[in-house]
């Protein structure tokens, strides 16, 4: 093969769409009873409906039909209000009915679009051409032994959402800002947990290139079952190469299902690529049409909640808050009601903003748990908060000392506990000013630096002032004592 250039590569622009599947976070199964939850034992969660014994029949799981008109709702989609089930035929062993339950040529949302952000600030709007309901294929194993692949059915049936983008995206960069904007909203909207490595969030990737200013579309290999958004750019970046290298050797690009290897990060042959007529759709003859009427449409609407940036911005003109402070609270649902419970309770809103996405968010990944796992109430919080903004209490001490004991003793009351543990500041300045005069005393030749010039060294004396009070004086305070004392 030719050697490719950036020349090359610049002649030649990059065409694609995703298919992104949600698996949706309800109770149990789109067709039946059976629970769809993740980690239990291979095949526990099974009934007759999924292991497709004769004579079962399916049943629709409302909650189902709910989260995908919320998510259609939340990407500007027309909700179609009557909508079928097809039946997608193809042969596979985790496949147990050698058919797959999902919506061909009506689905449930059709038409919308998502806007993303770009690392430049370009706002990139990439459509939606449809979003339709399907459920999931079971999951084979070929690693347990050397002669047999395991088939394990838990998986078979779990609702899925199926995310049909245009080929609007013109870059890996594009595809990564969707697919993070995706797994925000899923998961702001409680439709999916969002976990790529746990498969609720995984993405196809349609690839192709053109020449740079051509119109008519090449032809597309899809790269399957990508299942982090690393791995979604690395596997573009690669095929975009691949594909320019090969189409400037001469060659031509065959329409084909690829497989990633994540550790390789190269693409390479699964099958040729199937077109719609191999799967012989037609319409379930055991579902009836599903018929979303106007009163439950306008109630799902009107239970829509804001979406992160809308909270974002308001947050921004509510409160003064920067965008980017503001958009880190939006962005986590938790964290957010945590907010909104403690503000009643706050005398300074940016205080607790500060707070809940500083320390205290460091410490909830420190420990890798939600807000919701957080021992310290909302309205205690508050009131650590105030009593640091009203220097009655050392910000050090409050995380150090007061925080944990409060974890420890979740009903007890913020004030008392401070006085039981002896943390309140000391306002006494003959004392204040005693420490200081001991420290300076001590630290002759630092003092003398610190006339000449060597101002770095005042942290050393507030620093042993503090040690000395035992954290129960405001260091602000101790700052303007120690520069009043050397001056």
């Amino acid at each position: 093969m030719s050697t490719i250039t950036a020349t090359t590569v610049s002649e030649y622009e990059l065409v694609s769409g995703l298919e992104i599947h949600v698996q949706l976070n309800t109770n149990t199964k789109i067709f039946s009873a059976d629970s769809a939850a993740f980690g239990a034992d291979p095949n526990e969660h099974i009934s007759p409906v999924s292991l497709a014994l004769p004579g079962a029949l399916p049943k629709l799981n409302q909650q189902v039909v709910a989260k995908a008109i919320k998510m259609g709702l939340a990407l500007n989609c027309t909700i179609n209000q009557t909508n079928f089930f097809d039946r997608k035929n193809y042969f596979y062993a985790d496949l147990p009915k050698g058919y797959q339950i999902t919506q061909d040529n009506l689905p449930i949302c059709q038409n919308g679009f998502l806007e993303v952000i770009l690392s430049n600030g370009e706002v990139k709007r990439i459509g939606i051409n449809r979003i339709h309901l399907e459920e999931d294929a079971g999951k084979s194993l070929h690693d347990q032994d050397d002669k047999y692949s395991f088939v394990d059915l838990n998986r078979a049936g779990v609702p899925l959402i199926e995310i049909v983008t245009e080929p609007d995206i013109r870059s890996a960069e594009e595809a990564s800002a969707l697919l993070t904007e995706m797994r925000k909203r899923v998961r702001h909207l409680d439709v999916s947990d969002g976990n790529m490595e746990e498969g609720s969030l995984r993405c196809d990737a349609n690839i192709s290139i053109r020449p740079v200013g051509a119109t008519a579309f090449g032809t597309r290999c899809e790269v399957k079952n990508l299942n982090s958004i690393r791995n979604v750019r690395r596997a573009m970046d690669f095929e975009f190469n691949r594909q320019v290298e090969l189409v400037n050797a001469g060659g031509q690009v065959v329409q084909s299902t690829l497989n990633f290897d994540a550790d390789k990060g190269t693409t390479s042959p699964m099958r040729s690529k199937e077109m719609a007529n191999d799967y012989r759709y037609f319409p379930d003859p055991d579902l009836a049409p599903l018929v979303i009427s106007d009163e439950w449409l306008n109630k799902l609407k009107a239970e829509m909640p804001a979406l992160p940036r809308e909270i974002s911005q308001q947050l921004v003109n509510d409160y003064g808050f920067n965008l980017t402070e503001a958009t880190l609270l939006a962005e986590d649902a938790a964290l957010l009601a945590y907010f909104n419970a403690a503000l009643t309770a706050v005398k300074q809103q940016k205080s607790l903003l500060n707070w809940l996405v500083g320390p205290i968010r460091a410490l909830l990944n420190e420990r890798e748990i939600q807000i919701t796992g957080y021992a310290v109430s909302p309205q205690q919080l508050a009131e650590v908060i105030n009593l640091t903004d009203d220097k009655k209490i050392t910000q050090q001490a409050a995380l150090q000392q007061l925080l944990p004991a409060l974890e420890q003793a979740p009903e007890t009351d913020v004030l008392a506990l401070t006085k039981t543990l002896n943390l309140l500041i000391e306002d006494d300045n003959d004392a204040l000013g005693d420490f200081v005069d001991q420290v300076l005393l001590k630290y002759e030749a630092q003092v003398a630096a610190y006339k000449k010039g060597k101002k770095g060294v005042l942290g050393l004396f507030v620093g042993e002032v503090m040690k000395m009070a035992k954290g129960k004086a405001d260091p602000q305070k101790v700052n303007a004592l120690v520069q009043e004392k050397l001056s």
